[in-house]
């Protein structure tokens, strides 16, 4: 018989190996073992008259309904901060030590480590106050823990699923590598990947990605697809409950304001009251034109949650803008810092910020945001200042980010290779003359690194 591949029939299935008296045999571990079967449907045989369930010596597990005993593990890929001000010289170096943040020419590749270390060492210091100006170190570990146990809940509540959560932090602890540990000692057999930025981009999903890439390749025998099934959920922009969960917030802020506000918003010039900047975090304009999907699912994102707000005629006008932009290269544009005296120049007096390609409060939210451009826009003319907050644990979006797991659990997996190759993770290139090397930079969601000068690094060969 053919079963879907589906969660409701992988439970059935397991009771009915269960109530027969299945046994899996062990199965001897492939030594390339980063492909996954992503077939839409499995081919389950009659129960032979010892009642006993085998898959044969070099069978995948390419579903649930491969897994005698599912043990569900979801593992949350983020980015990571200093908690505190020990701590920031560290993580700077971690993520300069990063060839996805720093990109270096094949020659000076063995000095990866050194460049992390000088560019640390310096930027430090800056770093240091601007985690201070926060309260001394990022949430960022706080919120992602709040969201992993509120969606265990949620995925317990509302579809009876009972999946251990895992926290792998790229850049500071707890790492990647010490999730992966407790997910081995859990005996976790069905691992759902879900990186906590919305939207794809080389350095940031494709980089959490590179590591456990390497991880599964060095031990196939334990994460190989004769061992674990795993499917990554790589991008998940366009979901409805994201969408909604972002415009409810963003429509409270617009309905903050005033009636005395939305006059002063209205002029000769000026004839739509109410604005909504949508500042997403910048890369270096060189990925996208090397294949990096993140510029498109940006807009494709914020035309889905205009959808759900007001139209220009209704009094509501949409802006997208890039932040965060260090080194010397050129960023994705336009730049938030240009564009918020532009909007003042027109006016625009009532304006609600939306961070949107962040998920939870972190230094690019409450300290970029909140006070460096908070400030430029009021110095701008932009007296009605509101900002819409990170999702962090809206019910909205943990109830989504729920139904994303259960979701990956019923479609047809896609494996973490699957999922770099299809985003076009190691395309990237970096063009040099042999004269003069330009270090290309991605401060990869972190603010407070430094300034575009501060960052400019040459070498000569």
């Amino acid at each position: 018989m053919i079963i879907r591949r589906s969660l409701v029939s992988s439970l059935l299935l397991s009771a009915i190996k269960k109530s027969h008296g299945f046994t899996r045999q062990s199965t001897t571990p492939l030594s390339h073992s980063l492909v996954t079967v992503d077939a839409a449907t499995l081919s389950v045989p009659a129960p032979s008259d010892d009642s006993r369930w085998s898959f044969g010596a070099h069978e995948q597990i390419s579903s649930l309904a491969d897994i005698e005993d599912p043990k569900v593990g979801v593992l949350l890929l983020n980015l990571g901060g200093p908690e505190t001000g020990e701590d920031v010289e560290g993580f700077l170096y971690n993520l300069f030590a990063d060839p996805d943040i720093i990109r270096l020419p094949p020659i000076l590749a063995p000095l990866q480590s050194l460049v992390a270390t000088i560019i640390s060492k310096r930027r430090a210091p800056k770093s240091r106050e601007a985690y201070d100006s926060i309260g001394g170190g990022s949430p960022i570990l706080k919120f992602t823990k709040e969201q992993a146990n509120l969606m265990a809940k949620s995925l317990r509540e509302r579809y009876g699923i009972e999946a251990k959560t895992y926290i792998g932090m790229r850049y500071w602890f707890p790492f990647t590598n010490e999730a992966l540990e407790q997910i081995q000692e859990d005996d976790i057999n069905a691992l759902v990947i879900l990186p906590l930025y919305p939207q794809f981009s080389i350095s940031t999903s494709g980089s959490s990605l590179r590591v456990l890439q390497e991880e599964f390749a060095k031990k196939a025998d334990i994460y190989g697809p004769q061992k674990m099934f795993h499917t990554v959920v790589p991008s998940w922009y366009e979901r409805p409950g994201y969408v909604k969960s972002i415009a409810n917030l963003i429509q409270k802020e617009l309905d903050s304001f005033s009636k005395e506000e939305l006059q002063e918003g209205t002029s000769d010039t000026q004839t739509i009251p109410k604005h909504v900047l949508f500042s997403a975090h910048g890369v270096p304009a060189s990925y996208i034109e090397a294949g990096d999907p993140y510029k498109a699912q940006i807009e494709d994102c914020v035309e889905r949650i205009k959808a759900l707000l007001p139209s220009e005629k209704d009094g509501v006008k949409i802006h997208l803008s890039f932040q965060s932009r260090v080194g010397p290269v050129e960023w994705l544009r336009p730049y938030t810092d240009d564009v918020l005296p532009e909007l003042g120049e027109q006016g625009v007096k009532n304006l609600v910020v939306v961070p949107i390609s962040f998920v939870s409060e972190h230094i690019e939210t409450l300290e970029e945001i909140d006070i460096e451009y908070r400030e430029l826009a009021l110095e701008s003319g932009i007296t009605n200042w509101r900002r819409s907050p990170a999702l962090n644990t809206d019910p909205t979006f943990i109830d989504d980010m729920a139904d994303m797991v259960a979701d990956a659990l019923n479609e047809p997996s896609q494996s973490i290779t699957e999922a770099c190759v299809a985003n076009n993770v190691g395309n990237i290139e970096l063009e040099t003359q042999a004269s003069d090397l330009q270090l290309e930079i991605s401060s990869a969601g972190v603010a407070g690194v430094g300034s575009i000068d501060s960052l400019r690094l040459r070498g000569r060969t």
